[in-house]
């Protein structure tokens, strides 16, 4: 079906039984949020909230809410857009199949945005920040936010709707410093193609103009964070995945999106900056208060009977997970394209996205000589030198030839594949004073931290352990426990700048013990916890460490200016005093969510319950 409009989604969705409407009442402060975070952990539906305690208007969420409902929203367009990925990847295909590409001409014809003559559906009434839903979604929040905005900004003097940055960058509406109904916060990190145009901007005398959509075709926001070739708009992708051309309007400067449910207009303010955040993020940590760019508002704009489109951000797996996983459809044909050499890449979404790559290339250097990392460490720099992945700060590539059972999505079996092979005096590649993602607390300084390449080609050399070693001699020691074979989490006093020659004492205990079956130990706050299953383990592990600070190894040894070690490799993976807090639910919005599924409760109905 292809949809005009996000009410005529939420209409087929409930007439598919994909969506709850709920009546009762419900706060935007928190409320609304621990009701999606519960629904989306059962795997339950869309949910259309028609009583908003503090706005007129009606909310919609969880629409991305399982993989099963992403693709049923795109059912009848998906198979098209992979049909022009497919002949981007390999046009030869075209030749030798053309009654299989048959369909690929109209829809490139939808890649066309279309402007509109007239005032479009989402210019029909106005309002103020003051009456939209002001969703926060975790107690330390510094106001409301818009948690699926697509934000629209123009290079100066372009009048051209294909050379506009479509872009999903973070609205604080409320809080802070924020005059309420005049200014508005953007929050934009690196890589981003907006803040191409606010350099652009700033060596300008134009007013840097910008617009902000919610709401419109279930394709605009993916298309906002979709992964896109440097100078190919992402309206041209939202256009073929909706299989409808983008709408769009000029109006006094700016380019306003005609099927959008609410349009908000504004400058960037080019002289100055204000405080935005604390915010609860995606690595499932807060990012905090820093200075960033924010919006003069000059109009807010609607469509009758629109639909405020959220979703909730905290510790993955989230309702933005879905995103990852239709992306990968879509680009895993690209890949060997982008990045030459590379056989499959994953960005982990329960080890935050950024914090941890994992990737199979191919060794083909010098294939007459002993096997170790070569062409898969060049592989890695094309990697960690494009784009979004540059971002990462793990990366471990292996080597997949001779090896086509690896699977990146299988934690056990590619980890069990690592450890066997990795020789850490010489796989071991860092790059240290370099940029990380803004909402990583684990480094130095906002931005500011450093990475990690684990580059694994080889034969084994070791098998790996499966039993908790006997190690009492290690004081230091509170717990331990195995997450998976040849992992061993010790569970230690918590960290303190004041007691890190405590770390060298343990390491020389460590060293005086047969750990060769466990070549990677992880320093933990809580080994219960990160033991219990890959996704607390590989959160804990990759989301708090920074690898220059944090890693050690037992008998390390520096050759060359190469750092490595002869036993295993620790990383200390305990919180620090200048990481963000980690994400906890208000105890008492929770007694009151839990009221409302309780029996009796407005709905109880709402989460099938565990027999």
């Amino acid at each position: 079906m292809i949809y005009k409009s996000l009410r005529e989604c939420a209409n087929d969705l409930e007439k598919t039984g994909q969506l709850t409407r709920i009546k009762t009442p419900v706060s935007t402060d928190q409320e609304l949020a621990e009701i999606h975070r519960r629904v989306y952990e059962s795997q339950g539906p869309a949910l259309l909230f028609e009583n908003l305690i503090e706005s007129q208007f009606q909310a919609i969420s969880n629409i991305y809410g399982t993989h099963e409902r992403t693709d049923y929203l795109f059912r009848d367009t998906i198979k098209a857009v992979k049909k022009i990925i497919e002949i981007k990847a390999k046009p030869e295909r075209l030749l030798d199949h053309p009654f299989s590409y048959l369909s690929v001409p109209y829809t490139a014809l939808t890649t066309l945005p279309k402007k509109t003559r007239n005032k479009p559906a989402s210019m029909q009434f106005e309002t103020t920040i003051d009456k939209l839903p002001l969703i926060k979604s975790w107690p330390l929040d510094g106001g409301g936010f818009v948690t699926l905005p697509q934000v629209l900004s123009m290079p100066p003097g372009s009048s051209k709707i294909l050379e506009s940055n479509l872009g999903m960058y973070r609205i604080q509406l409320s809080g802070n410093q924020y005059k309420l109904n005049e200014e508005i916060g953007l929050h934009y990190q690196i890589h981003r193609g907006i803040g191409v145009h606010h350099q652009q901007y700033n060596i300008s005398e134009e007013p840097f103009k910008v617009a902000i959509y919610i709401g419109g075709l279930p394709s605009h926001a993916l298309s906002a964070i979709f992964p896109l070739p440097e100078g190919m708009s992402e309206l041209t992708f939202a256009g073929m995945l909706a299989g409808r051309r983008f709408r769009y309007f000029p109006y006094d400067g700016y380019m306003v999106s005609g099927d959008a449910d609410f349009c908000i207009l504004g400058e960037v303010d080019k002289s100055s900056l204000k405080p935005e955040g604390p915010f609860g993020d995606h690595l499932g940590y807060y990012s905090l208060e820093h200075m960033f760019p924010y919006m003069k508002v000059k109009h807010v704009f609607h469509r009758k009977d629109p639909l405020w489109h959220f979703t909730i951000v905290g510790r993955p797996p989230q309702e933005d997970s879905s995103f990852g996983y239709l992306i990968h459809q879509l680009v895993a044909e690209l890949t060997p394209g982008e990045f030459p050499g590379i056989k499959e890449i994953h960005a982990v979404d329960v080890a935050g996205v950024h914090p941890l790559l994992l990737a199979i290339g191919s060794e083909r250097y010098m294939p007459f000589r002993d096997k170790k990392p070569e062409e898969i460490l060049t592989i890695a720099n094309r990697v960690l030198g494009s784009g979004q992945t540059s971002l990462a700060k793990y990366l471990i590539i292996v080597d997949g030839n001779e090896h086509s059972e690896l699977d990146t999505h299988d934690f056990e079996h590619f980890f069990k594949h690592v450890l066997q092979r990795i020789d850490w005096r010489r796989d071991l590649h860092f790059y240290t004073n370099t940029t990380i993602d803004t909402l990583d607390y684990s480094g130095t300084s906002l931005n500011s931290g450093s990475k990690v390449v684990w580059a694994v080609c080889g034969p084994v050399l070791r098998e790996l352990s499966v039993e908790i070693p006997k190690a009492d001699s290690i004081q230091a020691v509170k717990k331990m426990a195995l997450p998976a074979q040849g992992i061993l989490l010790l569970e230690i006093e918590e960290h303190t700048e004041a007691k890190l020659e405590m770390i060298n004492t343990l390491l020389l205990s460590l060293n005086e013990l047969d750990l060769s079956g466990f070549p990677l130990i992880v320093l933990v706050d809580d080994a219960d916890f990160a033991a219990a299953n890959w996704a607390n383990f590989l959160w804990v592990a990759f989301t708090r460490s920074n690898p220059a600070k944090d890693i050690y190894g037992v008998n390390s040894k520096t050759v060359n200016k190469h750092w490595g070690c002869e036993g295993s490799l620790v990383i200390d993976a305990r919180k620090k005093s200048h990481h963000a807090p980690e994400l906890e639910v208000d105890k008492a919005v929770s007694r009151k969510v839990d009221g409302m599924f309780n029996k009796g409760g407005e709905l109880y109905d709402l989460i099938p319950k565990l027999l």
